[in-house]
């Protein structure tokens, strides 16, 4: 079953003195359960891709159709409700509410969402415990670590169980300890929930555990490859 069709794809930015291709028609389809790495160098569009990709950045041409709705096509209300009931964000500087608890920020989007005060404890609970921090959960985001602090961030990315998590660099700024941890507990969840992980990453660390790795160069797709990982 394909979660994400996403065809002709471009993205164009106009300056004064040139025109640039971030993203230039790019078609391809993700399952659901993938575990994949989108990786490319610096400025190869990744993360323009990722972003259209994920509703927040308006494609120039084509389209992406999420579980059959093509999202530019949503009206701006409907895109933020769409995303907020089912993508899921994980970003490289974390983006957590400094004058929030981890436990604030984990709730936050179920708040949006209108859930009750006893779901949204019981579900952020369970998911800082998850991924390995349930003891920090009254501890503000100053207080924990960078791989604390982006183990909040995935846990906020899963509280509205999303059917797929876009993640943007998200070891960037993690040491080898902490991407290791992060890393193993995105595949346990992928494993468990199905929950679709998408990355844009140059981190080898990350597309040694990528079970399908797509390269893009100058904003077109390079090679799509799968592994067979364990």
């Amino acid at each position: 079953m394909n979660v994400i069709e996403i065809k002709g794809l471009t993205k164009i930015y106009n300056s004064s003195e040139v025109v640039v291709k971030a993203v230039n028609g790019i078609d391809i389809d993700f399952k659901e359960g993938e575990f994949t790495a989108v990786v490319g160098p610096s400025g190869s569009g990744k993360t323009t891709f990722l972003n259209m990709l994920g509703g927040l950045d308006r494609p120039t041409e084509g389209n992406v159709k999420i579980g059959g709705v093509d999202i530019w096509n949503l009206s701006s209300r409907k895109l933020i409700d769409f995303r907020m009931n089912n993508i899921g964000f994980v970003f490289q500087s974390y983006n957590l509410i400094p004058v929030l608890t981890a436990g604030e920020n984990v709730e936050f989007i179920m708040q949006l969402q209108g859930k009750s005060k006893k779901e949204r404890e019981q579900r952020t609970k369970e998911l800082l415990e998850a991924v390995g921090i349930g003891d920090r959960i009254k501890s503000r985001p100053s207080k924990l670590s960078g791989g604390q602090q982006q183990r909040v961030a995935v846990a906020r990315a899963m509280a509205s169980k999303p059917e797929f998590i876009l993640a943007d660099e998200p070891t960037a700024n993690l040491d080898s300890k902490a991407t290791s941890g992060l890393l193993e507990l995105m595949s346990e969840m992928n494993k468990k929930f199905k929950t679709t992980f998408i990355f844009a990453t140059h981190d080898q660390r990350v597309m040694d555990r990528a079970r399908r790795i797509v390269t893009i160069e100058d904003g077109k797709i390079l090679s799509d490859e799968y592994f067979d990982r364990d």
